[in-house]
């Protein structure tokens, strides 16, 4: 699909149902929700789009937060049709945050995964920084399934799952990653996100894995900012927790009462 500005996206969409749009991580990855779609496609009309720049997308800026809404509300208009739900991983988390909080008439339940809160980054990037600091660097697909394993806390499939994540294999936009990492570290250091997010009224489902290398109390304010929120923990799962408890994450997403 095309964009206002005439950036071309990568889109599928499957399933019967209530529209589920899934916001992947990054910035500057792709999609990586094929078994998420086919998890839920028996319930709902599911939505992969890969981010400007990102994976099987144009790969052109700009590189904002403005842009990316604006992107994603053109995925809501081609394939939506009326409010959805959005579930969003990490970045995708943030990005889908913002979105519902600009425009909650279009969002029927945020689906908040792995998400790092609303509080200044300096509050938890430390403790990130120092669990992953002995991690090899480099975008290199062998050096990024090295990293993306030590995600896993079941060691002997961490690779497997690792290399599942990097198949297919993109490049990675280092520029959109930290064009949009650095924007994401000013607004949050410079804007009261949680006084926006007690004004939301949209019913929001926050999921964490308990093993998560970010730390899950980064996320405390958010949950008590917002106004209709229910938090689960996986226990055992990490920053992937559909991969490694697909039971009980989509127990709680097709559980969740507000659904």
């Amino acid at each position: 699909m095309l964009t206002d500005d005439g950036c071309r996206l990568w889109t599928e969409a499957g399933g019967e149902g209530p529209p589920l749009v899934f916001c992947h991580g990054g910035p500057g990855l792709w999609d990586m929700a094929g078994d998420l779609a086919t998890m839920f496609a028996g319930h709902y009309r599911t939505v992969r789009w890969d981010q400007r720049g990102c994976g099987r997308s144009q790969r052109r800026g700009p590189y904002t937060l403005d842009r990316s809404i604006r992107d994603l509300d053109a995925v809501l208009d081609q394939y939506a049709g009326g409010p959805a739900t959005l579930l969003g991983h990490s970045w995708g988390a943030h990005l889908a945050l913002e979105y519902t909080l600009r425009h909650p008439d279009r969002v029927r339940r945020l689906v908040y995964v792995a998400g790092t809160g609303v509080d200044d980054e300096d509050t938890w990037k430390p403790a990130f920084r120092e669990r992953v600091r002995d991690l090899p660097r480099g975008h290199d697909r062998a050096s990024v399934v090295r990293q993306w394993s030590a995600e896993f806390p079941d060691r002997e499939r961490a690779v497997a799952h690792a290399e599942a994540m990097a198949t297919p294999w993109f490049d990675i936009n280092g520029e959109c990653n930290v064009t949009l990492n650095a924007e994401m570290a000013r607004r949050l250091r410079e804007t009261d996100l949680a006084a926006q997010c007690r004004r939301l009224r949209v019913p929001v489902l926050i999921i964490d894995g308990s093993e998560d290398l970010r730390p899950r109390w980064a996320v405390d304010s958010l949950a008590a900012a917002l106004p209709d929120v229910r938090r689960v923990v996986l226990e055992g799962a990490s920053h992937l927790p559909w991969v490694e408890d697909p039971d009980g994450f989509s127990g709680t997403v097709l559980g969740d009462p507000r659904r």
